[in-house]
């Protein structure tokens, strides 16, 4: 296997498969820093993993959506020794034909989503969140390497 191959599967035990994940979401203010200059603001979400992508069942209407609107830029990071950038997309209503597929693993990934989901609000939005590079790292270099620095995009690791 190739570093980005090993990188990728070792992402995919820690947060794929069908798992309710916390990753802390790095978003940029609307409002700057006491010197002017634009700040990060991050918070803690549940999302699932899956083919290079991170999806957020969330509310249009929140700080982090409206931050997106201006800026779509991100980072996300777990406890599971991982920090990625990538692009926030928000793919609209999750009771959307479009985002079928996506609204019917929420129900089951999320065991809250029944209960707190609010689907019937128009602003209960998917938010897809794009890797594009990053790094992982691996204690027990269990694929051969103790970190991996990739790039989602070329699909290459280093």
């Amino acid at each position: 296997m190739s570093k980005y191959e090993n990188a990728i599967k070792l992402l995919e035990e820690r947060c794929g498969n069908g798992k309710d994940v916390d990753i802390a979401l790095a978003t940029i203010s609307l409002s700057p820093n006491a010197s002017g200059n634009p700040q990060p603001v991050v918070r803690m979400v549940c999302a699932y993993y899956e083919d290079g992508a991170f999806y957020v069942s969330t509310d249009a209407t929140k700080n982090k959506m409206l931050q997106i609107e201006k800026n779509n830029a991100v980072a996300v990071a777990g406890m599971d020794w991982y920090t990625f950038q990538g692009i926030a997309e928000n793919l609209g209503w999750v009771k959307d034909e479009k985002n079928a597929q996506i609204r019917a693993k929420f129900k089951k990934v999320f065991g809250w989503f029944d209960e707190v989901g609010d689907e019937d609000n128009p602003n209960s939005i998917v938010l897809r969140i794009t890797l594009t590079n990053g790094t992982i790292i691996d204690h027990e270099k269990k694929y051969g390497d103790m970190q991996y620095e990739i790039d989602f995009v070329n699909k290459t690791a280093r």
